[in-house]
């Protein structure tokens, strides 16, 4: 039988429970003693990470002011030589001027400047600002000694020499003195005076003085200026940086704020916090999680489905591709645009079937631009083929594909077929031709009696001419001399009338728009050719105003000619009323920049702000037998040649036309 403990005995433990229960204990013992060692590790570790921080941001502060100041004063310096510079080279009678501009210009930009002085080479003052007869500042701070050193040294350098820093009514200054040499010899000095005070005020942000106490130290340590914005206590992090120039030991002391709050105790209690809830929460959060994930997968599934119906709806064509040119998808609306199905397009590389053979050169070296990273982004057009070989036109905009982690992973194309559209610009092209070679015709039907009056000079010539030679053949007086001059002449007026019939039959051709050298000039001369008997049966001198030199431009001759003289008539029509002596139309021609422009003045009665709105408006004419399509053809002419055409009103009375022409080489 095993033996039963006696009453009241306590059972010892073995030796082996004991060893398994100290060492239980002792490991929780070294878990919680470790985790404390971490945790007090940790803490130290980031007060010295953030101490190490702090110092690397105050130094990296420190040399970004540093390099800020001098970068300021250095582009002081530059302005003050280039006023030396050119106070040499600058005639004695606008020297004055010139240093009273550029100082004027000095003081506006930098505050800090207190004084600017120019000495003659006897340190005589010949000039100052902001007020001449403002005595010199510094000048008893500093010392005439200290001064006359400084100037020598510039003098002998050739290069701004620095003072070192002095008191002057509790505003510490220091002064730069700049030579000024003519002819490699010594003709005085530009003196620039400098408040530290207000130095340190322009040039430290606000930010800066928010996170560092700054002060500018002399070369005994004392404090010379100072800024600050808290009065928080400073801390013992602090980085020093010479503050040359002027130099002379001035040195330039930032120390950071103490932070506020207790970091440490709130690292404490927050990893305190954070490890007691770790388990439960992790949990909670786990649960959350799974939860979330599952949302997540039934939002993407319904976005994927939503997604599809949309590309599955669009009738713009949807083409994406690989960084190397290789389709990796296509909408429905593509594939029925091209014929083929999404299954013969995917994976294929270039030439792509739905290439049109005729423009397969032209549409390779579209795609070479593309994949190279050239993309036009006002779009292209190009010519495709479907599945049957029809073609049709496709206008393609092309932008980067870019995947959840911001890499571009190829090319996505939106197609829109444009073969309606095109063919709808075609027959606006050729309704409008036809509106221009009727409104052509129209001005010759209305110019038609002064044109036959002008050929009919010719004509008469002509005949008077040919009479004259049968009488001397009859009268049997006569000697080829005068024969000669007579026919001479005769041929003269034949040409005149053969080149009116021929500016005639140029201007009513109906023909196809032709751009070619032009010479603005010659147009304004034939122009005025037509119009000019009109003009004079009206009493309206026309005058000419043409810029000697002109470059050619790419015009259609025929169609510029057209607007001249819609232009010229309205003009000519518009002074009917007017005073003879005031019937002028000016046609001028003149170039302003890269565009030539011409300008028609008449001096009507004008045109009312009211009616310029809606003065190029289809079928609007202040005429009552007016059809209404003139103004609006040439503004169609000269927008056709990428130009301007508006109205002005004349200051002189009357109106401006004024057609401006871009210059374009041939």
């Amino acid at each position: 039988m095993a033996e039963v403990p006696a009453p009241g005995f306590t059972q010892r433990r073995t030796p082996a429970q004991m060893k398994w229960s100290n060492w239980y204990l002792t490991t929780l013992k070294l878990a919680v003693a470790l985790l404390l060692t971490l945790l007090i590790v940790l803490f130290w570790l980031l007060r010295q990470n953030a101490a190490n921080e702090q110092r690397s941001t105050l130094i990296a502060d420190v040399l970004w002011l540093e390099q800020s100041v001098n970068f300021h004063l250095e582009g002081n310096a530059e302005q003050f030589q280039q006023l030396a510079l050119d106070l040499a080279l600058t005639p004695e009678k606008n020297k004055d001027a010139l240093f009273r501009l550029r100082s004027q210009h000095l003081l506006k930009n930098n505050p800090e400047l207190q004084q600017l002085l120019w000495l003659d080479a006897a340190t005589r003052m010949l000039d100052a600002l902001p007020t001449k007869n403002l005595p010199r500042l510094g000048y008893a701070g500093l010392g005439e000694e200290t001064q006359t050193q400084a100037i020598e040294r510039a003098s002998k350098l050739g290069k701004p020499v620095y003072t070192e820093a002095y008191q002057l009514s509790d505003s510490p200054q220091f002064e730069v003195f700049f030579p000024i040499f003519q002819n490699s010899q010594y003709r005085g000095s530009l003196v620039g005076v400098y408040s530290l005070n207000t130095l340190l005020k322009q040039l430290v942000p606000w930010w800066f003085t928010e996170k560092y106490q700054v002060r500018i130290l002399d070369a005994n340590g004392n404090t010379l200026v100072s800024k600050s914005k808290v009065s928080n206590d400073a801390t013992t992090l602090s980085y020093t940086l010479p503050f040359d120039p002027p130099g002379y030991g001035m040195t330039f002391q930032v120390t950071a704020y103490r932070s506020a709050g207790n970091i440490a105790q709130t690292l404490i209690t927050t990893l305190i916090i954070a490890l007691a809830a770790a388990v439960l929460a992790s949990l909670w959060v786990m649960r959350g999680h799974i939860q979330r994930r599952l949302a997540a997968e039934q939002a993407l599934r319904s976005e994927y489905a939503f997604r599809k119906a949309m590309e599955d709806s669009l009738t713009v064509g949807m083409r994406a591709r690989d960084l190397e040119g290789c389709v990796t998808y296509t909408n429905p609306a593509f594939c029925q645009m091209v014929g083929f199905t999404a299954e013969e397009l995917i994976n294929a590389k270039p030439p792509m079937p739905y290439w049109a053979p005729e423009d397969i050169e032209r549409i390779q070296a579209i795609h070479n631009s593309i994949i190279e990273g050239k993309v036009p982004l006002e779009g292209f057009e190009v010519r495709l083929m479907r599945k049957d070989g029809s073609r049709f036109d496709a206008l393609i905009y092309e932008a980067p594909l870019i995947n959840a982690d911001g890499r571009q992973t190829g090319w996505m194309a939106s197609i829109i077929d444009v073969t309606a559209r095109k063919h709808a610009e075609e027959l606006a092209r050729q309704q409008q031709e036809k509106l221009q070679f009727t409104s052509r015709l129209i001005t010759m039907g209305e110019m038609a009696s002064t044109l036959a009056h002008e050929l009919n000079q010719p004509l008469a010539a002509i005949t008077s001419y040919n009479a004259g030679c049968l009488n001397k053949l009859e009268s049997g007086q006569f000697n080829s001399e005068e024969f000669k001059h007579a026919l001479g002449k005769l041929g003269v007026q034949a040409q005149r009338a053969g080149r009116i019939i021929r500016r005639v039959h140029d201007f009513v051709r109906k023909s196809e728009p032709k751009l070619a050298p032009c010479d603005l000039a010659e147009v304004i001369d034939d122009s005025i050719g037509f119009i000019d008997a009109a003009a004079k049966l009206l009493n309206v001198r026309i005058v000419r105003e043409i810029q000697g030199m002109r470059p050619e431009l790419m015009a259609d001759q025929v169609m510029i000619e057209q607007v001249l003289l819609n232009l010229m008539r309205n003009g000519i029509e518009a002074m009917n009323n007017a005073d003879v002596e005031n019937r002028r139309l000016t046609v001028k021609l003149y170039q302003i920049g890269d565009h030539m422009q011409i300008r028609v003045i008449d001096r009507g009665p004008g045109i009312s702000p009211d009616i310029q709105k809606k003065l190029f408006t289809p079928f609007f004419s202040t005429k009552s037998e007016g059809m209404g399509i003139g103004l609006n053809i040439c503004r169609s002419i000269i927008e056709f040649h990428r130009g301007r055409l508006w109205v002005e009103d004349n200051p002189e009375g009357g109106t401006i036309f004024v057609i401006s022409l871009p210059i374009t080489t041939p």
